[in-house]
């Protein structure tokens, strides 16, 4: 009888322990959830202390951008950034980082969104709408999600291509393809790492096609051109981070440009 009390008791323990462990993880897991919505994102503030913001502040559209540990924001003047730390149940904590320091027509939005963010110690999203908040007490800054235009103007330089057994630098030992975007005519033109070439382009959002290619006609060594120009034909969507192009075919990531 003893023992087959210990052995209850043994088995009670255990089960709790692996609530705990199941909760703990749940959490985590909610957790990551929730902040990889936030990651990498820009978001527009559009209310500050229950006030309306306007699209734009000294010319400036005020923002918040979260990385996984760091942040950057700007209430419309100076640039704003520091430490941030994520963890469970919505928790959120901004440390006092560094700004510039220049003086603007309107600094009110810029001193209310330092406040907020120092303030702040949870977050919540409700109908795309991002919320710092101190306690349970009205939202502290609101914030929308803003989409970046996909600037494609200018000319890129290929970097990286998906596909050959071959290395990069042993498909363009001498020379890089190029790609210039005419974006008011819908048009490409650039150099395959041999030949010129020129064809047209549409856009949809994120979508990409390419019109027939039309290059010149010199012989070339090797089948870095071959290879270049039957990527281009097959990616269907692209996007653009800073001065990073990258072509995708369904979700891989096929070529990859840096602005020159």
């Amino acid at each position: 009888m003893r023992f087959r009390n210990i052995v209850v008791l043994m088995m009670a323990v255990l089960a709790l322990t692996s609530c705990a462990v199941s909760k703990k993880n749940s959490d985590k897991q909610n957790t990551d959830n929730t902040s990889a919505l936030l990651i990498g994102k820009k978001w527009q503030l559009i209310e500050i202390g229950g006030k309306a913001v306007a699209d734009q502040v000294n010319g400036k559209v005020p923002f918040l951008k979260l990385e996984e540990k760091r942040y950057s924001a700007s209430g419309g003047c100076n640039g704003i950034g520091g430490e941030l730390t994520f963890s469970t149940d919505g928790k959120i904590k901004f440390a006092q980082g560094m700004s510039t320091m220049m003086a603007c027509p309107d600094m009110s939005i810029e001193q209310g969104l330092s406040k907020a963010l120092i303030t702040a110690d949870n977050y919540t999203i409700n109908n795309g709408i991002l919320s710092l908040n101190k306690a349970r007490m009205a939202p502290l800054a609101k914030f929308k999600l803003l989409e970046e235009k996909q600037n494609l103007s200018g000319t890129w330089e290929l970097d990286y291509i998906s596909g050959p057994r071959i290395a990069f630098e042993g498909l363009y030992p001498n020379r890089k393809p190029t790609m210039t975007f005419n974006t008011v005519d819908g048009k490409i033109n650039g150099n395959s790492s041999c030949n010129n070439y020129n064809a047209t382009f549409k856009t949809n959002g994120h979508q990409i096609s390419f019109g027939p290619i039309m290059s010149t006609k010199m012989a070339c060594e090797g089948s870095g051109e071959a290879t270049f120009f039957s990527i281009l034909e097959k990616v269907n969507s692209y996007d653009v981070s800073e001065n990073t192009l990258t072509f995708i075919m369904g979700d891989i990531a096929m070529m990859r440009f840096h602005r020159k």
